[in-house]
């Protein structure tokens, strides 16, 4: 329970990379996790015997409650306490086992998942450029500066483009006025008095 609490702990996520690249990397976390495998088979083979024990516990009970008593009811009481003491142990052991087996495959797909999650958050951040973790786009961000920097400079480009837009239709209504005055200076001459065409 200390481990899965140790693996779901919120942490940044360079420490967490840093701590599960130990972890993966490690020859004596190796070690232990061969070790704890090694225990865990052992419990799966306890566990086995405790279905077993409980199986045939049932199989005497059953036998008790079918055969009746030769020896009398005194001793009939106390054999069947001590059968339904053995139940209770075997019982107690096969739900412990069990529980123990659920909880390392709990621990083992957790340990999965989350080296999983962080192969894809350094896959995102390398896709999205980010300068720490060497992404396509990391030059031209380290040039331009940060986000702030960038939307600025947005602002300042679509600014622009309104200004040249404004400006093309200065021109064209410049262009317009300027061929009018064109037609009515050719229509007239410099004297003044209309030209007949």
């Amino acid at each position: 329970m200390v481990v899965f609490m140790g693996l779901i702990v919120p942490l940044p996520f360079t420490i967490k990379r840093k701590l599960f690249t130990f972890i993966s990397e490690s020859p004596i976390v190796a070690k232990l996790q061969y070790g704890l495998k090694i225990t865990f088979i052992f419990i799966l083979i306890l566990f086995i015997d405790s279905v077993n024990r409980v199986y045939r516990v049932q199989l005497e009970l059953a036998s008790f409650s079918r055969e009746g008593n030769p020896m009398g009811a005194a001793a009939l009481g106390t054999d069947r306490m001590e059968v339904q003491a053995r139940k209770f142990y075997s019982q107690r052991n096969m739900y412990l086992c069990g529980f123990t087996l659920f909880l390392s495959l709990i621990l083992n797909r957790t340990y999965t998942m989350i080296l999983e999650v962080l192969r894809l958050e350094d896959r995102v951040k390398h896709l999205e450029g980010d300068k720490r973790a060497g992404g396509k786009d990391s030059a031209r961000l380290a040039q331009a500066g940060d986000i702030g920097e960038i939307g600025r400079l947005r602002e300042e480009l679509e600014a622009k483009n309104r200004d040249i837009e404004t400006l093309k239709k200065q021109c064209e209504g410049l262009t317009r006025e300027y061929h009018s005055l064109g037609d009515k200076v050719a229509g007239t001459t410099t004297d003044g008095s209309k030209k007949d065409l």
